[in-house]
Protein backbone atom coordinates (compact mmCIF):
# COMPACT_ATOMS: atom_id res chain seq x y z
CA UNK A 1 0.00 0.00 0.00
CA UNK A 2 3.11 2.25 0.37
CA UNK A 3 4.20 1.43 -2.74
CA UNK A 4 0.77 2.87 -4.50
CA UNK A 5 0.40 5.78 -2.44
CA UNK A 6 3.91 6.80 -3.68
CA UNK A 7 2.94 6.07 -7.03
CA UNK A 8 -0.35 8.65 -6.79
CA UNK A 9 1.95 11.09 -5.05
CA UNK A 10 4.12 10.49 -8.23
CA UNK A 11 1.24 10.68 -11.13
CA UNK A 12 -0.22 14.03 -9.64
CA UNK A 13 2.93 15.34 -9.75
CA UNK A 14 3.61 14.88 -13.88
CA UNK A 15 0.04 15.85 -13.95
CA UNK A 16 0.71 19.36 -12.91
CA UNK A 17 3.56 19.25 -14.76
CA UNK A 18 2.05 18.64 -18.03
CA UNK A 19 -0.61 21.35 -17.30
CA UNK A 20 2.19 24.13 -16.70
CA UNK A 21 3.62 22.68 -20.10
CA UNK A 22 0.50 23.10 -21.12
CA UNK A 23 -0.13 26.74 -20.29
CA UNK A 24 3.04 27.57 -21.27
CA UNK A 25 2.47 26.32 -24.81
CA UNK A 26 -0.51 28.20 -25.11
CA UNK A 27 0.70 31.33 -23.53
CA UNK A 28 3.38 31.20 -26.27
CA UNK A 29 0.93 30.38 -29.19
CA UNK A 30 -0.61 33.51 -28.18
CA UNK A 31 2.69 35.39 -27.84
CA UNK A 32 3.32 34.53 -31.34
CA UNK A 33 6.23 32.74 -30.58
CA UNK A 34 5.49 29.07 -31.75
CA UNK A 35 2.55 27.40 -33.93
CA UNK A 36 1.41 24.60 -32.55
CA UNK A 37 0.02 21.50 -34.79
CA UNK A 38 -2.46 20.76 -32.12
CA UNK A 39 -5.00 23.28 -29.75
CA UNK A 40 -3.28 23.45 -26.07
CA UNK A 41 -6.67 21.97 -24.74
CA UNK A 42 -6.12 18.99 -26.89
CA UNK A 43 -2.85 18.24 -26.42
CA UNK A 44 -3.55 18.27 -22.39
CA UNK A 45 -6.57 15.88 -23.19
CA UNK A 46 -4.37 13.37 -24.61
CA UNK A 47 -1.49 13.87 -21.75
CA UNK A 48 -4.22 13.34 -19.20
CA UNK A 49 -5.32 10.31 -21.39
CA UNK A 50 -1.99 8.99 -21.48
CA UNK A 51 -1.37 9.17 -17.93
CA UNK A 52 -4.93 7.45 -16.98
CA UNK A 53 -3.38 4.72 -18.90
CA UNK A 54 0.05 4.17 -17.67
CA UNK A 55 -1.47 4.75 -14.08
CA UNK A 56 -4.01 1.94 -15.04
CA UNK A 57 -1.41 -0.53 -16.18
CA UNK A 58 0.78 0.19 -12.71
CA UNK A 59 -2.27 0.02 -10.72
CA UNK A 60 -2.91 -3.52 -12.85
CA UNK A 61 1.11 -4.64 -11.97
CA UNK A 62 0.96 -3.21 -8.65
CA UNK A 63 -2.00 -5.44 -7.50
CA UNK A 64 -0.32 -8.85 -9.26
CA UNK A 65 2.95 -8.03 -7.17
CA UNK A 66 1.01 -8.01 -3.92
CA UNK A 67 -0.57 -11.10 -4.91
CA UNK A 68 2.44 -12.83 -5.86
CA UNK A 69 4.21 -11.33 -2.47
CA UNK A 70 1.08 -13.20 -0.39
CA UNK A 71 1.84 -16.32 -2.03
CA UNK A 72 5.15 -16.53 -1.64
CA UNK A 73 4.66 -15.80 2.17
CA UNK A 74 2.31 -18.57 1.97
CA UNK A 75 4.80 -21.05 0.60
CA UNK A 76 7.19 -20.13 3.35
CA UNK A 77 4.99 -20.40 6.45
CA UNK A 78 3.65 -23.73 4.98
CA UNK A 79 7.60 -24.60 5.32
CA UNK A 80 7.54 -23.65 8.91
CA UNK A 81 7.41 -26.72 11.45
CA UNK A 82 3.40 -26.92 13.49
CA UNK A 83 3.61 -26.06 17.00
CA UNK A 84 2.81 -28.99 19.28
CA UNK A 85 3.05 -30.66 21.98
CA UNK A 86 6.45 -31.94 20.93
CA UNK A 87 7.62 -28.30 21.04
CA UNK A 88 8.72 -29.23 24.42
CA UNK A 89 9.53 -33.32 24.34
CA UNK A 90 12.73 -35.02 24.23
CA UNK A 91 13.28 -38.49 23.77
CA UNK A 92 17.20 -40.22 25.12
CA UNK A 93 18.22 -43.44 24.67
CA UNK A 94 20.79 -44.85 26.54
CA UNK A 95 22.18 -48.91 26.43
CA UNK A 96 24.97 -51.39 28.08
CA UNK A 97 26.43 -54.12 26.27
CA UNK A 98 29.06 -56.29 26.15
CA UNK A 99 30.82 -58.87 24.17
CA UNK A 100 32.89 -61.31 26.69
CA UNK A 101 34.13 -64.58 27.31
CA UNK A 102 32.83 -66.49 30.93
CA UNK A 103 34.20 -69.11 33.16
CA UNK A 104 32.08 -70.05 36.07
CA UNK A 105 33.52 -73.10 38.37
CA UNK A 106 31.47 -74.50 41.24
CA UNK A 107 33.97 -76.13 43.87
CA UNK A 108 36.56 -76.25 40.55
CA UNK A 109 33.93 -77.52 38.23
CA UNK A 110 33.15 -76.18 34.90
CA UNK A 111 29.34 -74.59 35.89
CA UNK A 112 26.64 -73.17 34.12
CA UNK A 113 26.82 -70.00 31.16
CA UNK A 114 30.30 -70.19 30.09
CA UNK A 115 31.42 -69.64 26.98
CA UNK A 116 31.17 -66.10 24.78
CA UNK A 117 28.39 -64.18 23.96
CA UNK A 118 27.14 -60.44 23.06
CA UNK A 119 24.92 -59.08 25.66
CA UNK A 120 22.66 -56.25 25.65
CA UNK A 121 22.90 -55.98 29.25
CA UNK A 122 20.15 -52.62 29.59
CA UNK A 123 18.68 -50.63 26.84
CA UNK A 124 16.67 -47.51 27.96
CA UNK A 125 14.30 -45.12 26.25
CA UNK A 126 13.23 -42.28 27.75
CA UNK A 127 10.50 -39.92 27.04
CA UNK A 128 10.79 -36.05 28.37
CA UNK A 129 7.75 -34.07 28.48
CA UNK A 130 7.53 -30.32 30.05
CA UNK A 131 4.04 -28.90 30.16
CA UNK A 132 5.29 -25.33 32.16
CA UNK A 133 7.88 -23.56 34.37
CA UNK A 134 6.53 -26.49 37.12
CA UNK A 135 5.50 -29.58 35.90
CA UNK A 136 6.87 -32.55 33.55
CA UNK A 137 6.29 -36.18 32.86
CA UNK A 138 8.93 -38.93 32.14
CA UNK A 139 8.13 -42.62 30.83
CA UNK A 140 11.92 -44.81 30.57
CA UNK A 141 11.14 -48.30 29.14
CA UNK A 142 13.63 -50.83 30.26
CA UNK A 143 14.69 -54.09 27.63
CA UNK A 144 16.76 -56.69 29.61
CA UNK A 145 17.26 -60.22 28.99
CA UNK A 146 15.32 -62.65 31.84
CA UNK A 147 17.07 -66.11 31.74
CA UNK A 148 14.17 -67.84 33.15
CA UNK A 149 11.94 -67.03 30.37
CA UNK A 150 14.24 -67.10 27.92
CA UNK A 151 13.42 -63.95 26.10
CA UNK A 152 13.74 -59.97 26.16
CA UNK A 153 11.44 -58.71 28.64
CA UNK A 154 10.03 -54.66 28.41
CA UNK A 155 9.58 -53.34 31.88
CA UNK A 156 8.63 -49.79 33.01
CA UNK A 157 11.55 -48.41 34.61
CA UNK A 158 10.15 -44.82 35.56
CA UNK A 159 6.94 -43.37 34.52
CA UNK A 160 6.14 -39.95 37.09
CA UNK A 161 5.15 -36.72 37.59
CA UNK A 162 7.64 -34.20 38.29
CA UNK A 163 6.64 -30.62 40.08
CA UNK A 164 9.99 -28.71 40.49
CA UNK A 165 8.87 -25.86 43.11
CA UNK A 166 12.52 -24.60 43.39
CA UNK A 167 16.02 -26.19 42.96
CA UNK A 168 15.63 -27.35 46.67
CA UNK A 169 12.07 -28.43 46.71
CA UNK A 170 10.75 -31.20 43.78
CA UNK A 171 8.20 -33.71 43.91
CA UNK A 172 7.64 -36.69 41.57
CA UNK A 173 5.22 -39.28 41.71
CA UNK A 174 5.28 -42.86 40.42
CA UNK A 175 8.43 -44.78 39.90
CA UNK A 176 11.52 -42.71 39.97
CA UNK A 177 14.66 -42.69 41.00
CA UNK A 178 15.60 -43.80 44.43
CA UNK A 179 17.86 -41.83 46.52
CA UNK A 180 21.03 -44.32 47.15
CA UNK A 181 22.02 -46.03 43.71
CA UNK A 182 22.04 -43.68 41.31
CA UNK A 183 23.65 -41.53 43.54
CA UNK A 184 26.15 -43.86 43.90
CA UNK A 185 26.83 -45.11 40.69
CA UNK A 186 27.23 -40.89 39.53
CA UNK A 187 29.74 -40.61 41.74
CA UNK A 188 32.08 -43.70 41.07
CA UNK A 189 31.07 -43.63 37.36
CA UNK A 190 31.87 -47.12 34.91
CA UNK A 191 27.46 -48.35 35.95
CA UNK A 192 28.55 -50.06 31.80
CA UNK A 193 30.55 -51.73 33.25
CA UNK A 194 29.10 -52.99 36.87
CA UNK A 195 26.04 -51.88 39.12
CA UNK A 196 26.96 -50.14 42.46
CA UNK A 197 28.00 -51.80 45.76
CA UNK A 198 24.31 -52.84 47.36
CA UNK A 199 22.59 -53.46 43.83
CA UNK A 200 25.08 -55.80 42.52
CA UNK A 201 25.07 -57.53 45.91
CA UNK A 202 20.96 -57.52 45.45
CA UNK A 203 20.71 -55.30 49.15
CA UNK A 204 18.88 -52.19 47.01
CA UNK A 205 17.48 -50.99 43.90
CA UNK A 206 17.56 -48.34 41.64
CA UNK A 207 14.04 -47.31 41.16
CA UNK A 208 10.45 -48.14 43.03
CA UNK A 209 7.01 -46.83 43.00
CA UNK A 210 5.94 -44.32 45.32
CA UNK A 211 6.18 -40.53 46.28
CA UNK A 212 9.78 -39.05 45.95
CA UNK A 213 10.65 -35.65 47.09
CA UNK A 214 14.29 -34.05 46.46
CA UNK A 215 16.05 -31.01 45.91
CA UNK A 216 19.23 -29.29 45.90
CA UNK A 217 20.64 -26.24 48.30
CA UNK A 218 23.09 -24.03 47.98
CA UNK A 219 24.16 -23.66 44.32
CA UNK A 220 24.33 -27.90 44.35
CA UNK A 221 26.56 -28.55 47.99
CA UNK A 222 24.21 -30.36 49.49
CA UNK A 223 21.39 -32.65 47.62
CA UNK A 224 18.73 -34.45 49.49
CA UNK A 225 15.86 -37.30 48.37
CA UNK A 226 13.56 -38.70 50.57
CA UNK A 227 11.30 -41.78 49.09
CA UNK A 228 8.34 -43.51 50.40
CA UNK A 229 7.77 -46.27 48.25
CA UNK A 230 6.40 -49.88 47.68
CA UNK A 231 9.58 -51.89 48.04
CA UNK A 232 9.21 -54.41 45.22
CA UNK A 233 10.96 -52.38 42.97
CA UNK A 234 9.76 -51.26 39.64
CA UNK A 235 9.34 -54.24 37.96
CA UNK A 236 6.31 -55.13 40.50
CA UNK A 237 3.07 -52.89 41.64
CA UNK A 238 1.88 -54.48 44.89
CA UNK A 239 -0.57 -53.27 47.25
CA UNK A 240 1.89 -52.84 50.87
CA UNK A 241 0.69 -52.89 54.78
CA UNK A 242 2.94 -49.41 54.94
CA UNK A 243 5.22 -47.83 52.47
CA UNK A 244 9.16 -48.53 52.38
CA UNK A 245 10.73 -45.17 53.30
CA UNK A 246 14.82 -44.44 51.78
CA UNK A 247 15.95 -41.47 52.30
CA UNK A 248 19.61 -39.47 51.60
CA UNK A 249 21.44 -36.58 52.35
CA UNK A 250 25.06 -35.80 50.60
CA UNK A 251 27.50 -33.28 49.45
CA UNK A 252 29.53 -32.17 46.90
CA UNK A 253 32.34 -29.77 47.25
CA UNK A 254 35.62 -28.93 45.44
CA UNK A 255 36.05 -32.68 44.61
CA UNK A 256 34.80 -34.03 47.62
CA UNK A 257 31.34 -36.23 47.33
CA UNK A 258 30.31 -37.28 50.87
CA UNK A 259 26.57 -39.13 51.58
CA UNK A 260 24.83 -41.13 53.96
CA UNK A 261 21.44 -42.76 53.52
CA UNK A 262 19.39 -45.66 54.81
CA UNK A 263 16.46 -47.35 54.18
CA UNK A 264 13.31 -49.24 56.67
CA UNK A 265 10.32 -51.56 55.47
CA UNK A 266 8.99 -54.86 54.15
CA UNK A 267 10.22 -55.29 50.79
CA UNK A 268 7.31 -55.23 48.71
CA UNK A 269 5.49 -57.72 51.37
CA UNK A 270 2.13 -57.77 50.11
CA UNK A 271 -0.83 -56.43 52.29
CA UNK A 272 -1.86 -59.39 54.50
CA UNK A 273 1.43 -61.25 54.15
CA UNK A 274 2.19 -62.07 57.93
CA UNK A 275 5.35 -60.12 58.66
CA UNK A 276 7.74 -60.23 62.15
CA UNK A 277 9.81 -58.01 61.31
CA UNK A 278 11.73 -55.06 59.22
CA UNK A 279 14.59 -54.63 56.82
CA UNK A 280 17.24 -52.15 57.35
CA UNK A 281 20.09 -50.49 55.71
CA UNK A 282 22.42 -48.32 56.50
CA UNK A 283 24.98 -46.71 53.46
CA UNK A 284 28.00 -44.16 53.42
CA UNK A 285 30.29 -42.77 50.84
CA UNK A 286 33.02 -40.57 50.71
CA UNK A 287 34.89 -39.87 47.27
CA UNK A 288 37.45 -37.53 46.50
CA UNK A 289 38.68 -36.12 42.91
CA UNK A 290 41.85 -34.29 42.13
CA UNK A 291 42.57 -33.60 38.38
CA UNK A 292 42.00 -36.69 36.84
CA UNK A 293 42.42 -39.01 39.70
CA UNK A 294 39.10 -40.05 41.54
CA UNK A 295 39.33 -42.33 43.95
CA UNK A 296 36.44 -43.40 47.21
CA UNK A 297 34.73 -46.23 49.56
CA UNK A 298 31.38 -47.23 49.86
CA UNK A 299 29.77 -49.08 53.32
CA UNK A 300 26.63 -50.73 53.76
CA UNK A 301 25.07 -52.53 57.00
CA UNK A 302 22.04 -54.26 56.69
CA UNK A 303 19.75 -56.79 58.83
CA UNK A 304 16.85 -58.81 57.89
CA UNK A 305 17.04 -58.62 54.11
CA UNK A 306 14.82 -60.75 52.27
CA UNK A 307 11.20 -61.85 52.21
CA UNK A 308 12.23 -65.28 54.21
CA UNK A 309 13.52 -63.43 57.28
CA UNK A 310 10.86 -60.84 57.63
CA UNK A 311 8.15 -63.45 57.46
CA UNK A 312 9.94 -65.76 60.01
CA UNK A 313 10.03 -65.76 63.67
CA UNK A 314 12.91 -67.39 64.30
CA UNK A 315 15.75 -66.10 61.56
CA UNK A 316 17.18 -63.27 61.81
CA UNK A 317 20.42 -61.89 59.46
CA UNK A 318 22.85 -59.68 59.16
CA UNK A 319 24.90 -58.51 56.19
CA UNK A 320 27.66 -55.78 55.68
CA UNK A 321 29.48 -54.68 52.58
CA UNK A 322 32.30 -52.27 51.59
CA UNK A 323 33.72 -51.06 48.28
CA UNK A 324 36.44 -48.91 47.01
CA UNK A 325 37.03 -48.04 43.80
CA UNK A 326 39.64 -45.69 41.59
CA UNK A 327 39.95 -44.23 38.31
CA UNK A 328 42.57 -42.21 36.43
CA UNK A 329 41.29 -40.12 33.66
CA UNK A 330 44.90 -39.43 31.84
CA UNK A 331 43.78 -38.09 28.77
CA UNK A 332 40.17 -37.29 27.14
CA UNK A 333 39.48 -40.07 25.86
CA UNK A 334 41.56 -42.75 27.84
CA UNK A 335 41.22 -43.94 31.24
CA UNK A 336 42.50 -46.67 33.64
CA UNK A 337 39.73 -47.68 36.33
CA UNK A 338 39.47 -50.66 39.08
CA UNK A 339 37.52 -51.89 42.07
CA UNK A 340 36.98 -54.13 44.91
CA UNK A 341 33.92 -54.98 46.58
CA UNK A 342 33.80 -57.08 50.23
CA UNK A 343 30.76 -58.20 51.42
CA UNK A 344 28.93 -60.64 53.84
CA UNK A 345 25.59 -61.22 52.58
CA UNK A 346 24.00 -62.92 55.31
CA UNK A 347 25.20 -64.63 58.66
CA UNK A 348 22.92 -66.98 61.20
CA UNK A 349 23.68 -68.52 64.47
CA UNK A 350 26.53 -71.25 64.40
CA UNK A 351 26.35 -71.18 60.69
CA UNK A 352 29.36 -70.13 58.43
CA UNK A 353 29.19 -66.19 57.43
CA UNK A 354 29.00 -66.63 53.38
CA UNK A 355 31.70 -64.22 52.17
CA UNK A 356 31.78 -62.88 48.66
CA UNK A 357 34.72 -61.20 47.04
CA UNK A 358 34.33 -58.95 43.55
CA UNK A 359 36.75 -57.19 41.83
CA UNK A 360 37.23 -55.24 38.31
CA UNK A 361 40.30 -53.24 36.31
CA UNK A 362 39.96 -51.88 33.37
CA UNK A 363 41.02 -49.70 30.43
CA UNK A 364 38.39 -47.05 29.06
CA UNK A 365 38.05 -45.34 25.78
CA UNK A 366 36.09 -42.25 24.65
CA UNK A 367 36.18 -41.71 21.23
CA UNK A 368 32.71 -39.30 21.11
CA UNK A 369 30.76 -37.86 23.95
CA UNK A 370 28.46 -40.16 25.03
CA UNK A 371 30.01 -43.49 23.69
CA UNK A 372 32.59 -45.64 25.90
CA UNK A 373 34.38 -48.47 25.13
CA UNK A 374 36.25 -50.61 27.87
CA UNK A 375 38.37 -53.64 28.02
CA UNK A 376 37.91 -55.47 31.46
CA UNK A 377 38.25 -58.37 33.63
CA UNK A 378 35.82 -59.49 36.35
CA UNK A 379 35.61 -61.81 39.12
CA UNK A 380 33.02 -62.55 41.22
CA UNK A 381 33.60 -64.97 44.01
CA UNK A 382 31.58 -66.86 47.05
CA UNK A 383 33.21 -68.54 49.72
CA UNK A 384 30.86 -70.77 52.65
CA UNK A 385 28.70 -71.49 50.62
CA UNK A 386 25.87 -69.90 47.54
CA UNK A 387 25.15 -66.04 46.28
CA UNK A 388 23.30 -64.59 43.61
CA UNK A 389 24.41 -61.32 42.43
CA UNK A 390 23.61 -58.46 39.49
CA UNK A 391 26.48 -60.73 37.39
CA UNK A 392 25.11 -64.64 38.15
CA UNK A 393 22.86 -66.58 39.83
CA UNK A 394 23.61 -69.41 42.51
CA UNK A 395 27.39 -68.62 42.79
CA UNK A 396 29.00 -71.08 44.78
CA UNK A 397 28.00 -74.33 46.17
CA UNK A 398 24.85 -75.62 48.74
CA UNK A 399 24.28 -73.13 51.38
CA UNK A 400 26.72 -72.08 54.00
CA UNK A 401 29.42 -75.14 53.12
CA UNK A 402 32.42 -74.08 53.95
CA UNK A 403 35.08 -73.50 51.93
CA UNK A 404 35.90 -72.21 48.55
CA UNK A 405 32.35 -73.02 46.51
CA UNK A 406 32.05 -71.03 43.76
CA UNK A 407 33.96 -68.34 40.94
CA UNK A 408 32.85 -66.61 38.25
CA UNK A 409 35.49 -64.79 35.83
CA UNK A 410 34.77 -62.31 32.89
CA UNK A 411 36.64 -60.39 30.23
CA UNK A 412 35.69 -59.02 27.24
CA UNK A 413 34.50 -55.92 25.89
CA UNK A 414 31.76 -53.61 27.48
CA UNK A 415 30.48 -50.73 26.30
CA UNK A 416 27.63 -47.83 26.72
CA UNK A 417 26.22 -45.79 24.10
CA UNK A 418 23.48 -43.12 25.40
CA UNK A 419 22.18 -39.95 23.27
Amino acid sequence: MKGKSALMVGVAAIGLVASAQAGFAAKKASDGTSAPAVPAAAATDNRYDELSTRIEALEQELQGAELRAQEDHAKVDAWKPLSGWWDNTSVSGRMYWDVTNVDAKIKGVDGTGNGFSFDIKRFYIGIDHKFSSIFSANITTDFTYDSTAGATQLYIKKAYLDAKIDPALIVRVGSADLPWVPYSEGVFGYRYVENPLIDRAKFGTSADWGVHVLGKLYDGLLSYQFSAVTGAGYKKTVRTENPDYEGRISLNYEGIDLGIGGYVGHLGTQHGTASYTSAERFNALAAYTIGGLKFGAEYFAATNYGTSYIGSKTLRSHATGVGSFASYQFTPEWSLFGRYDYVKPYSETGKSAVENNYYNVGIAYTPAKMVDIALVYKHDGVDNGQFSTANASNIGGSAFAAGKNGAWDEVGIFGRLQW
